[in-house]
């Protein structure tokens, strides 16, 4: 399927024809078209691996069961799993989709600010969901079973502890994000660079409520780590920030 370009340019004037906007809806949507079937395809795949992809995820504790309230919550757990897994998996394309929707309407300069831009954003979604993985998940799990050993047999819900897995790893690949933000912001001069690290108190008060909001547990341990991640994150946008506006400069 041929997708429609977002501007038509003229070889013999050096000037641009906007598309109607019938058009550029008609674009959007085979471009959201092709996300949703991306999406149906990543979800039926991890359907059908649901076991390795269950195994991958399951805690890396030793002697630790998991029971089912339901007779069907292992099933439902299982769709709910493949879903986000699937979605997970599709984020990628649905960025490449946005890029090639945007870059017939941008300019060069535009053009070479937004690619590493996203890609960046990319490769940060995947070091939160690693960070999660091999850190955040690891430290919850042996925080809640060390204070409980004495007392409690672990033996935990499936349903339960997938679906904090998996918010665990929504919620920090989103909050890797913030380098991001902080480049955008200081780009379109809402922010200086300045102002920025002027407000670091403020962040650090910040990044305490956001890892307590996003973190799907109560633990101290996952909520500290988080939120010493996001300032590590906010720190270095800022550097990264610095270097972009001093290369632009000159």
């Amino acid at each position: 399927m041929k997708m429609n370009s977002n501007f038509r340019f003229s070889k013999s004037h050096n000037t641009e024809f906007e598309l109607p906007f019938s058009e550029h809806i008609e674009e959007l949507r085979q471009r959201c078209l092709f996300f949703l079937l991306i999406a149906l395809f990543f979800i039926s795949f991890s359907f059908f691996e649901i076991k390795s992809i269950v195994k991958i995820l399951e805690p890396p504790i030793d002697n630790l069961k998991f029971f089912q309230l339901s007779p069907g919550e292992y099933l439902f757990s299982t769709i709910k799993i493949s879903f986000y897994t699937g979605f997970l998996f599709t984020i990628p394309f649905g960025i490449g989709q946005f890029i090639f929707f945007l870059l017939p309407g941008l300019t060069k300069k535009e053009t070479n600010l937004l690619l590493p831009l996203l890609t960046s954003s990319i490769i940060l979604f995947s070091s939160g969901l690693l960070f999660s993985y091999y850190i955040l998940i690891p430290a919850a799990l042996n925080f809640f079973l060390s204070y409980s050993e004495e007392v409690i047999e672990p033996l935990w819900s499936f349903d339960q502890y997938f679906e904090f897995i998996l918010v665990l790893f929504y919620s920090t690949g989103f909050a890797f994000q913030i380098p991001i933000i902080q480049i955008i912001i200081g780009l379109l001069n809402i922010l200086s660079v300045t102002q920025m690290a002027k407000a670091w108190r403020v962040i650090v008060v910040l990044a305490t409520v956001i890892g307590a909001i996003l973190t799907p547990s109560t633990d101290p341990i996952t909520q500290l780590l988080l939120s010493l991640a996001i300032i590590m994150l906010y720190f270095m946008g800022l550097i990264i920030l610095r270097l972009m506006k001093n290369y632009t400069i000159t």
